[in-house]
């Protein structure tokens, strides 16, 4: 499993409320990350690259980041690239929510 970065909990905490922030953390932490075809347990930067996309594409919404959670795993490049994060490795840095 790997673990949410510091980041990755900070724009958990910028898009969702207080109530969904605990499942939306659970959700990212199980679901997507080592979980999804092709990343490794130790490819911790290409996970947080996926999650930074789900969590944009929910803009806050528990339903849709599971949604595009789901996505992810069928093809994660889909997900990049709907989420602007697909021409450069490092764009997602530059998403603040």
């Amino acid at each position: 499993m790997i673990p949410l970065t510091d980041d990755t909990k900070y724009r958990v905490r910028r898009l969702f409320s207080h109530a969904d922030q605990p499942r939306a953390e659970k959700m990212l932490l199980e679901t997507c990350g080592d979980t999804l075809p092709l990343v490794k347990s130790d490819n911790w930067a290409m996970a947080e690259r996926i999650r930074f996309a789900v969590l944009k594409l929910s803009n806050g919404n528990i339903e849709e980041l599971e949604k595009h959670i789901r996505e992810a795993h069928i093809d994660w490049r889909d997900v990049l690239v709907a989420a602007e994060f697909a021409e450069r490795v490092d764009a997602h840095k530059e998403w603040e929510p």
